[in-house]
């Protein structure tokens, strides 16, 4: 059997790197610097417990050990932006997100009255707690009391804040 010349043989996986720009890589890269509270380029059940205290939170080790377990060999940041974007690419597609927004926005605004939105949320599907609720208006980009919906879309699919599009 001859084989093709000049051709590589294809790798299976894909550079996690590549699926963020440069802006998302650094703001991940701060948030590993936070958790690596011992700062040797690993996270560890104590990083966690140390991290957590920080906030003001007590944890158990039972806690931390779960959450080290996500991942099969030791946490550097390669893998916790692997875990990320896995995190990221967990949510439905942005053009899925859209039409269900778009649902609650028939005057194509942009933006979702906050208590149609609220309503909507705790009495259409999968059903937000008040807890749920309040979490959600804490980190959604709101112009008066109107969620902008496109931004939290972006929110949602890339993490970060965006900017109000002009």
């Amino acid at each position: 059997m001859s084989k093709a010349k000049g051709k590589k043989p294809q790798r299976s996986g894909s550079n996690v790197f590549a699926n963020f720009d440069q802006q998302q890589i650094q703001e991940f890269k701060e948030a590993f610097t936070i958790i690596d509270q011992d700062r040797d380029g690993f996270i560890s059940e104590k990083d966690l417990k140390d991290m957590w205290a920080s906030l003001g939170i007590i944890q158990d080790d039972k806690f931390c050990a779960e959450m080290v377990k996500v991942s099969p060999g030791q946490i550097n940041f390669t893998a916790f932006l692997t875990f990320m974007g896995e995190k990221l690419a967990d949510t439905d597609p942005e053009d899925v997100l859209h039409n269900a927004f778009a649902c609650f926005d028939v005057q194509n605004t942009g933006f979702i009255n906050q208590q149609q939105f609220t309503n909507a949320l705790t009495q259409l599907g999968d059903r937000f707690s008040k807890e749920e609720i309040n979490q959600m208006y804490d980190v959604a980009p709101m112009k008066g009391d109107s969620v902008d919906w496109k931004r939290f879309i972006k929110l949602i699919k890339y993490g970060g804040d965006f900017e109000e599009e002009a």
